[in-house]
C-alpha cells in the first residue's frame, strides 16, 4: 500500500464543488473520513462510497480525509480527491488522465 507523504488540498467551497483535504493518518487507523455536506441526508452515503472507492483504487493506507461538500457531482468528487492525492505525492501514474 502507498503511504501519504504530506498534507494536501483540492477544491473550493463554491456551490456545486467540494473541498477535500488529505493528511497522513496514525499508523494502522485505516481511512478516516470526516464529511460535511449540504445534502448529507440525501447523498451522504453515496459521497462516502465514491470517496472510499477512489481511495481504494489508489491503494493508500492510514489516511485522514476531510471533505466539505457543496453539492458536487460524483465526477467532481473523484477529480478533487485525485488532485489532493496527487498533490500529497501518492497518486499512481495510470490514474492520471
Amino acid at each position: 500500500m502507498i503511504q501519504l507523504l504530506r498534507p494536501a488540498q483540492a477544491g473550493t467551497l463554491e456551490s456545486n464543488d467540494i473541498m477535500i483535504t488529505v493528511a497522513p493518518g496514525k499508523a494502522a487507523t485505516g481511512i478516516v473520513l470526516e464529511l460535511d455536506s449540504l445534502v448529507m441526508d440525501q447523498y451522504g452515503e453515496a459521497i462516502r462510497q465514491t470517496i472510499a472507492e477512489t481511495v481504494a483504487q489508489q491503494g493508500v493506507d492510514d489516511l485522514y480525509i476531510k471533505a466539505i461538500d457543496r453539492g458536487a457531482l460524483d465526477c467532481t468528487i473523484r477529480a478533487r480527491l485525485l488532485a489532493a492525492l496527487a498533490r500529497a505525492g501518492v497518486i499512481r501514474q495510470e490514474a492520471v488522465v
